[in-house]
């Protein structure tokens, strides 16, 4: 049976370390401070905004959430980035994703200086990652590494299947895991025989947003599996890319909830530390 890989208990660990951290950065006359702004009226992002900003008051980083209505123009979120960025007592820049249709993505996410994009979705972050230089990495990945450190689970030399290519996880864990030295491969929806790679996987990462792409039979004895997915199931119940059935093959688990979600927070306020240092020098 599964080790399972406590994600709420590391990120309540974490965070402690942080507030102690934060307090001496206080004495030293620096604040960190984080700014998230909220387009439009999407309940999960609400959610997602509201875990943040609480997150950041447990730790004693300061938080900012500015709301736009749903009609909001891209030049009017445009001129709110600016302002952030100009403003020398703001640390980190959040734009909430996804944004209203009449909103480019894109444009908004490169509008943000790379020294205040702590959710790491600049070009020049993602750029300076995938050399392996030093840069703000997402929050997501970032907190799977320290999940892995926690617990022993050795990366160098593993052979890493991920499945998922997005630009939040898939991709930069990809990268994290070869600056770690693991050997990867990069699974999606296009893939072949998906089952036969991750068979041969150490470590496998699932990050699709469907439940059950990772059943059992295509888990290796005693690999770690890391479950990013969150769905529900027909009772309505939170659940995973991965069927739990899965914890009977697996010699590690992330459940769903309280795995990788707490973990994915606790990083953001990492690189907002940091971000704050970095101002500070």
């Amino acid at each position: 049976m599964a080790t399972i890989i406590d994600g709420k208990e590391l990120s309540k660990k974490l965070k402690e370390q942080m507030k102690d951290r934060v307090a001496q950065m206080r004495q030293q006359g620096i604040v960190p401070k984080l700014v998230v702004v909220l387009v439009g009226n999407n309940s999960a992002s609400e959610v997602y905004v509201r875990n943040k900003h609480k997150a950041c008051g447990e730790v004693g980083i300061e938080s900012e959430v500015i709301k736009m209505p749903e009609e909001t123009t891209q030049q009017e979120l445009l001129d709110v980035v600016k302002g952030l960025n100009e403003d020398r007592t703001v640390d980190g820049i959040l734009v909430q994703l996804p944004l209203p249709g009449q909103i480019n993505e894109k444009v908004v996410l490169r509008s943000i200086l790379p020294e205040k994009d702590v959710d790491g979705f600049h070009p020049v972050n993602v750029g300076l990652l995938s050399i392996g230089d030093d840069c703000y990495a997402p929050a997501t990945p970032s907190g799977i590494i320290a999940m892995f450190k926690e617990y022993g689970i050795e990366i160098a030399g593993k052979h890493c299947v991920i499945i998922g290519r997005s630009n939040i996880v898939g991709k930069p864990m990809a990268a994290l895991l070869l600056r770690h030295n693991a050997t990867v491969t990069v699974c999606h929806s296009k893939t072949q025989n998906l089952g036969e790679l991750t068979r041969q996987a150490d470590i496998v990462i699932v990050a699709t947003g469907h439940r059950h792409t990772l059943t059992a039979d295509m888990v290796k004895e005693g690999a770690v599996v890391i479950d990013v997915g969150m769905n529900r199931n027909e009772l309505g119940k939170l659940c995973g890319d991965v069927d739990p059935a899965a914890a009977a093959v697996a010699g590690y688990l992330t459940p769903v909830p309280g795995g990788v979600g707490p973990m994915t927070i606790t990083m953001l306020m990492k690189n907002t530390l940091r971000a704050a240092e970095k101002a500070a020098r």
